[in-house]
């Protein structure tokens, strides 16, 4: 009696070897086994793309923590987005599994949380803090995405059992004794035993990916020694070049399109009016008749950000300051319009090649725009950066670069027909040229929006069209001195749209 009781005690249930069983049955069906593939393949790596950055304040810089965008590789570095363009790769951080860390930084900001870190006496207080700030962030992305990683597994058994359920009532159709309600009764034991599944397996996978990211970032981080380390080494602002100079409501920084090449000369040209070739119809001298006050053309043709408004620039044998220099003794100013971009990318290079061969869309070209791309971005940053920091706190308005033809251009008109000995452009052509501008547009835009400057976007009449006022192009032609920059009635119609944006001025 006694040993029967002890053999009973010992025993284990009978309806937990049951279910077991069937549990395990389940994990062997093939519905299972493709739903389980689908949670592991599809729903983790669309949990990581849906998931929201964390939003963190790190020394008093803005940044944002989550994932970047799985891909196919095993194994792959972190990211950093600076401005939420330019995407570097942080060869520290490097990840094994879909999992990799992305940090979105910007726009930099100068106080005194952030000279922390350049003081000897607390930069390793500070970098141990932003530390435990990053890790904290991730982990409560991770959180996040795993109540993502469960929803998403629940769903694909909901999904796949609703197709087990209809294909046994098709199977079973023809009998006159079978509901839904049966085969739901049936079935609800094997719906359940596949949502258990599909969590506990999604979940492992999960909790393996988390400690392969969670390893490799801070393996990683612990060879950080600076900021520097992990973002990049800062950039030096330009400094002040001149007097003081007062008197101006606002001044134009740029190229040749706010400079308004071959155009009448200034009369009485001051400064460097005549290495620039500033016209006398430039967009600033058409801004200032629209605008209380007056307006500075510090626009210089050829220029780019790093040679031009943040370096100095050579014109002959002239050195013309950094126009950023000469911005910041400007005093009072109530606004800044700045048109920068295409000298930066080579697009005067790119549309002569493009009306030199058959087609311009090849790896060696698309590779050097992406190069170009990449650069201005980091430089355009700290022109941001520079412009954010201006004493006076003007208005800032980032011009937007403009197409030179429209997307329905006719191949046979002069100006996309080109010179005798050209090739000339397609549609393709055309078609390729607009694309890539818009990519340059939305760097301008997307820098402009996180530092909470205006944007301006010109409306012109390009070539091969003449708009609805019968005035022709605003672009001078092929048959122009300065094909592709603005006419007289072009630098007025920029000009107009600037002021649009520029709004009123305060006293």
């Amino acid at each position: 009696m006694v040993v029967t009781t002890a053999r009973t005690r010992t025993r284990p249930p009978a309806g937990r070897g049951r279910r077991f069983r069937a549990l395990v049955r389940e994990a062997r069906s093939w519905p299972t086994i493709l739903m389980i593939g689908l949670c592991l393949l599809a729903g983790i790596p669309l949990t990581i793309a849906l998931t929201p950055d964390q939003e963190l304040r790190i020394l008093g810089q803005h940044i944002s923590v989550g994932a970047r965008t799985p891909d196919l590789s095993l194994e792959g570095p972190a990211r950093l987005v600076q401005i939420g363009n330019t995407e570097l790769d942080i060869p520290r951080l490097q990840v094994v599994g879909p999992l990799r860390p992305q940090l979105e930084m910007g726009p930099v900001q100068r106080n005194d949380d952030a000279a922390r870190v350049l003081n000897p006496d607390t930069t390793a207080e500070a970098t141990a803090q932003a530390v435990d700030q990053l890790r904290t962030g991730f982990v409560n992305w991770y959180l996040l995405a795993t109540l993502g990683v469960v929803g998403t597994a629940l769903a694909a058994a909901a999904l796949v059992g609703c197709a087990r359920v209809l294909g046994i009532l098709r199977r079973e159709k023809a009998s006159e004794h079978v509901t839904v309600a049966d085969v739901w009764h049936r079935c609800s034991g094997t719906i359940g035993r596949m949502s258990l599944l599909a969590v506990t397996g999604s979940l492992v996978a999960w909790g393996a990916c988390g400690a392969l990211a969670y390893t490799g970032t801070m393996r990683g981080l612990a060879q950080v020694s600076s900021l520097s380390d992990l973002v990049g080494s800062a950039r030096v602002s330009p400094a002040p070049v001149g007097p003081p100079v007062f008197g101006y409501a606002g001044a134009v920084i740029g190229d040749s399109r706010a400079a308004r090449v071959g155009g009448p000369p200034v009369a009485g040209p001051e400064g460097d009016d005549v290495a620039c070739e500033r016209s006398a119809d430039s967009l600033a001298a058409e801004l200032g008749t629209m605008v209380p006050g007056r307006v500075r053309n510090l626009a210089c043709p050829s220029a780019t950000v790093a040679q031009g408004l943040r370096g100095p620039q050579q014109r002959g044998n002239v050195q013309v300051p950094a126009q950023v220099a000469l911005l910041k003794q400007m005093q009072d100013l109530k606004f800044v319009v700045v048109a920068v971009g295409p000298n930066d990318v080579g697009w005067s290079d790119l549309i002569k090649y493009c009306y030199g061969v058959e087609t311009c869309d090849d790896n060696l070209t698309r590779g050097e725009f992406d190069y170009r791309m990449g650069a201005f971005d980091r430089d355009y940053a700290a022109l941001l950066e520079d412009l954010a920091a201006l004493p006076s706190k003007p208005r800032v308005v980032v011009m937007t670069s403009y197409d030179a033809f429209p997307r329905d251009t006719d191949p046979a008109c002069p100006d996309a027909r080109g010179p005798s000995y050209a090739v000339g452009l397609t549609q393709d052509k055309i078609d390729l040229l607009t694309d890539r501008n818009d990519q340059l547009n939305a760097v301008l835009r997307a820098g402009a929006e996180k530092y909470g400057f205006a944007v301006a976007d010109p409306g012109l009449t390009l070539l091969c069209s003449t708009g609805t006022d019968g005035l022709g192009p605003d672009l001078q032609g092929l048959t122009d001195p300065f094909a592709f920059h603005p006419t007289a009635v072009g630098s007025l119609r920029l000009a107009a749209t600037v002021a649009r944006v520029v709004g009123p001025l305060d006293d």
